[in-house]
């Protein structure tokens, strides 16, 4: 059975720039009232929601900084509630990605990227479920990535975070069943770093099975799947070209 989109209310972590803009826009193209959460990018949400209430549903943004996660968590449910918003939608897409083997990885690269990544969802989960009080259905969605799965070397503190993820998302589609589903989405190369640190497609030609990289319509497509798909749950779709698969 397929679940409309039409008045649900999601808030999508991360979401002024990059994948998070384009959840947005492709949930709000459904019909669905969005919050877009940022830290710095104030311009970047300002000019997200504009393009959301393009498409005549609600919009705002709202502004927390996930590097202190359970703070974070508390203030934006509460400032949401003040403001008459109630999610039944959350989508955990916030992500910092850095290099680091076992050696190069300091305390403070650790701290930051298991509490933006792995922390910061956790208690976003808690206030999501607690406002939603058993009364209500809703969707939890965690952008995770392959390496959660496979676990390659090279990107420790990071690789580390995204696999806690994926055990998070399995551990809550038990816990938080009936009510709220929660599914995950272990995208691959999608976008390029920001910092232009590697050459993205020629990477994708030498090490991805299809040679190419995606897009962030392919994950948009994935998260739609998820949420107007009501018998799935404790899923983890993976939208990697085939990247980490062996």
């Amino acid at each position: 059975m397929t679940r409309s989109l039409k008045n649900r209310t999601a808030l999508v972590t991360g979401s002024a720039v990059r994948i998070g803009r384009a959840i947005v826009l492709g949930l709000a193209e459904r019909g669905c009232r969005v919050i877009v959460h940022y830290n710095r990018s104030r311009e970047e949400a300002e000019q997200t929601v504009a393009e959301a209430q393009a498409h005549g549903v609600e919009s705002l943004a709202i502004s927390a900084d996930l590097s202190d996660p359970a703070k974070a968590a508390t203030q934006l449910f509460r400032e949401l509630s003040e403001q008459g918003m109630s999610p039944d939608i959350l989508i955990n897409n916030a992500s910092i990605f850095a290099a680091g083997t076992l050696t190069e990885t300091d305390e403070a690269l650790w701290d930051r990227q298991q509490a933006v990544n792995l922390k910061a969802p956790f208690f976003l989960c808690r206030e999501f479920a607690r406002q939603l009080d058993n009364s209500k259905t809703g969707d939890i969605i965690n952008l995770c990535d392959w390496r959660g799965l496979k676990t390659p070397p090279g990107h420790d503190a990071y690789t580390l975070s995204k696999a806690g993820l994926v055990a998070l998302t399995n551990m809550l589609a038990q816990e938080l069943a009936p009510m709220i589903r929660v599914n995950g989405i272990a995208p691959g190369a999608i976008l390029p770093p920001v910092d232009g640190s590697i050459d993205f497609e020629q990477r994708a030609r030498e090490f991805i099975p299809l040679q190419k990289s995606g897009s962030p319509d392919e994950i948009v497509h994935g998260v739609l799947y998820l949420l107007e798909s009501d018998f799935v749950t404790g899923e983890m779709l993976r939208i990697s070209g085939g990247e980490g698969v062996v």
